[in-house]
């Protein structure tokens, strides 16, 4: 009797039905993953009336760029905007600062109570001051109704800097000792040497500021009642939510004139939706080089 061999690649070869259903595991979560996007996008373009009715689902219905038209000419639209590209610049700018200055230090042998500061560092995380009190700090500090009121409070990430220091201690001690005996002090070696090694975390820093503070409107409700100062999120959100017309204060002709312009203030939200989110989506392209490295050895425990 000839007993039957087991195949010893039977494993790596693995099974066509697993693979057919892994796949289609993957494409429903990308799917359901990518069209809201894509509802967004074709409602944005489609009739106002058809997206009024909800009669769009799979494909744009009565083509119509009227709510971009509008959107272009909006200059409230792009005051916010450029409101938005000051905030963005100088939180990322000084949220890749403050993590790199408040990890270096961390990573020195030498420092005492290293530790301590480390494990101090982690009760922000955990708990945190809330609302009111730091409603009264920006108050007390003089920033309320200013663009620091939204740039200064959200430049120091604890996160950001525990994931900084973790990368910096991959790189070697020779590199650092090499320096020193060069002559280097601590400042050149962390600007001359470490940062310019740095690249790929600072890209995933940097991607995770330009994110977060391109989607970020609460502070700017709390903080800015100066509609000048707003962020473009907060004209967005004053568009999608604040919004209302009352029809049953108006003449025949003021509620047709009404009906046709909440019809095209429907189709509107969709469209400010796209416009404000194309550019972040249009940035990660740019970071995508260091970002998953720097994700990956960011990661690493020490």
């Amino acid at each position: 009797m000839v007993s039957a061999r087991r195949n010893p690649n039977k494993i790596r070869e693995g099974s066509i039905i697993v693979d057919i259903i892994l796949y289609a595991i993957a494409f429903i979560i990308c799917l359901i993953t990518l069209y809201p996007f894509y509802f967004v996008i074709i409602m944005s373009i489609s009739s106002p009336q058809e997206v009024a009715a909800m009669n769009v689902f799979w494909y744009p219905k009565g083509f119509n760029l009227g709510s971009y038209e509008l959107i272009v000419k909006d200059a409230k639209m792009w005051w916010a905007y450029s409101n938005t590209l000051i905030y963005v610049s100088a939180g990322t700018l000084l949220n890749c600062l403050m993590a790199v200055l408040g990890a270096y230090p961390l990573t020195v042998r030498n420092l005492k109570g290293r530790k301590w500061v480390v494990a101090y560092l982690l009760i922000p995380m955990y708990i945190g001051g809330g609302l009111i009190p730091s409603y009264l700090l920006v108050n007390k500090l003089g920033l309320y109704n200013t663009m620091f009121a939204v740039i200064i409070p959200g430049m120091v990430s604890i996160w950001n800097i525990i994931l900084v220091r973790t990368f910096f201690t991959t790189i070697p001690d020779g590199l650092k000792e090499s320096a020193f005996i060069d002559g280097a002090s601590h400042l050149q070696l962390l600007f001359k040497i470490i940062i310019p090694i740095s690249k790929p975390i600072l890209a995933v820093i940097a991607i995770y500021s330009i994110v977060g503070i391109w989607n970020s409107w609460f502070d700017a409700l709390v903080y800015l009642p100066n509609e000048k100062l707003h962020p473009l999120q907060m004209y967005l959100y004053r568009v999608v939510v604040q919004q209302s017309v009352d029809l049953k204060m108006l003449s025949l002709d003021d509620a047709k004139n009404a009906v046709a312009t909440m019809l095209s203030n429907i189709q509107l939200k969709y469209a400010i939706i796209v416009f404000t989110t194309l550019p972040v989506i249009f940035t990660y392209p740019f970071f995508q080089k260091y970002f998953i490295k720097g994700a990956l050895l960011g990661s690493l425990k020490e």
